[in-house]
């Protein structure tokens, strides 16, 4: 029996070094490279931060007078066009306001004064251009503290996708400077990673306005959006 097993377990001892060999391949040269794209559209959508803040003697004061102003800002914002999906209360705010006098052993005597009731809201302006308009409206109503706009695109995918095959190019490009540089050319592609940037908001601050001076100017510019991308290149 063991005269007819023998060739078999020569046989074996064969192949598995040859199967081990098979993984110890060497890497094939490679290359990697970063690349970058923008593109710019203007923005179709701009979010507003509104405040409006009531202070009174009781809490319920502070309170009540805010629901009025809030909801006088709420209608004109329905009457300009707004949708309701498109307002938002973003918090309320209820603080009590001590003053503060200092007593002969150094230490103080604090005195509540009022409560301070803020509420915000955030809204969504479709239309960009009325953006002055309702910015003008909301402050003739009660917004009297904070506020803020980020001017965005509601749907960027087209855009990014611009800025993603610039940066793929932009890439190439350089792969291939550095390869022909070198003496070598290139390969397929083996990997590519890519990072979106969106663009920041730009704040402004609602107590700026004038009520009496009309609508604010406001300019709504581009938004940029950039990939970031980065290549690997077989080299040949």
């Amino acid at each position: 029996m063991t005269r007819y097993l023998l060739p078999f377990a020569l046989a074996a001892a064969i192949a598995f070094p040859a199967m081990a060999g098979a993984t110890d391949l060497p890497t094939p040269p490679r290359i990697i490279v970063s690349g970058e794209g923008e593109a710019t559209v203007a923005p179709d959508l701009a979010i507003l931060t509104l405040s409006v803040m009531r202070e009174a003697k009781t809490a319920r004061a502070a309170l009540d007078a805010n629901n009025d102003a809030m909801a006088a800002v709420i209608a004109a914002m329905k009457a300009a066009g707004i949708k309701d999906r498109d307002l938002q209360t973003a918090g309320i705010q209820i603080n009590p306001r001590y003053n503060y006098t200092n007593k002969p052993d150094g230490g103080q005597d604090a005195e509540l004064v009022a409560y301070q009731v803020t509420n915000t809201l955030s809204v969504r302006v479709r239309d960009v251009d009325k953006t002055g308009e309702i910015l003008d409206k909301a402050v003739s109503l009660g917004v009297n503290q904070g506020g803020g706009i980020a001017f965005t695109n509601d749907n960027p995918a087209v855009t990014v996708t611009e800025a993603r095959k610039k940066a793929v190019a932009d890439a190439e490009a350089k792969a291939k400077t550095l390869a022909q540089a070198a003496g070598v050319s290139l390969g397929r592609v083996l990997e590519i990673t890519d990072q979106n940037i969106r663009p920041a908001p730009m704040p402004i601050n609602a107590k700026a306005f004038d009520a009496a001076a009309g609508p604010a100017p406001v300019q709504a510019g581009e938004n940029s959006y950039n990939v970031q991308v980065t290549v690997t290149f077989e080299l040949k």
